[in-house]
């Protein structure tokens, strides 16, 4: 399986990247995307049609999902439309979140189901796709509905997502054993930079890498106010193993 990385900007779109959105590819699976935020779908043009994708959402906050009543225009009116629907699995209110964003007037929803085949995401119960992978969800300690997605490929790999998070057990016992791991890391580590229950600094994404014995971390989530270097410092600190952050347009074999 092959991660590209659309968007990586944390909370906001940035100057040079989309907000979250992270392509995976691989032999007879359908490209499937890993959230969707605000600049995701012009990017995603450069590699495939987004009109045949599926999509993995983690939260509904808007920089991780707001492309989305974009890709419904898509999907419905492209010349060459897509045959089918696209399978998107998320939280259990994405069909009315998704739709107010999309309706045609103020207190509407637009019914989506005629483009989007939704299904919710249920909690430690893994999901089958593409040729014997499987992703499995779990719940996270962020202020909405949200979830980490731990995904296990045909050859016996593990990648972890950490989505957005602070720190908490369940990031631990999401990330054991990942052989990559790409998790947030919105902040410094001064307490005086962050409020709490949110995100995770640069240490603690380290913290979770180390402890969890994962192969590679990647960091990503980096909002533009953010400064990459001292992130990256922070987790090395901490995790002898290789650090990364990611950008727009780099591709990692799982």
């Amino acid at each position: 399986m092959r991660l590209t990385v659309i968007g990586c900007s944390g909370s906001v779109s940035g100057p040079d990247s989309p907000a979250s959105g992270y392509l995976l590819t691989g032999p007879d699976m359908t490209p499937t995307v890993i959230d969707f935020g605000p600049g995701v779908l012009g990017a995603l043009q450069r590699y495939l049609d987004p009109g045949e994708v599926d999509i993995f959402l983690t939260h509904l906050h808007a920089d991780h999902c707001l492309d989305l009543p974009g890709l419904l225009v898509w999907r419905r009116y492209h010349p060459n439309p897509p045959t089918g629907k696209a399978v998107v699995y998320g939280p259990s209110d994405t069909s009315l979140r998704i739709g107010n964003a999309s309706a045609e007037i103020g207190g509407d929803t637009d019914d989506w189901s005629d483009v989007i085949d939704m299904r919710q995401w249920m909690v430690g119960a893994p999901i089958p796709f593409g040729p014997g992978h499987t992703v499995e969800a779990r719940r996270m300690y962020h202020p909405p509905e949200s979830y980490g997605l731990r995904i296990k490929t045909a050859s016996g790999r593990t990648f972890v997502y950490t989505g957005d998070t602070a720190i908490c057990p369940e990031v631990y016992d999401l990330a054991r054993g990942a052989d990559v791991l790409l998790a947030e890391a919105s902040w410094t580590h001064d307490p005086a930079n962050r409020p709490p229950g949110i995100h995770l600094s640069g240490t603690e994404a380290g913290m979770i890498a180390a402890e969890a014995g994962v192969g590679e971390l990647l960091l990503t989530h980096i909002p533009p106010w953010t400064a990459r270097e001292d992130v990256i410092a922070e987790a090395k600190a901490v995790f002898s193993g290789p650090v990364h952050a990611v950008s727009p347009g780099e591709v990692f074999e799982i």
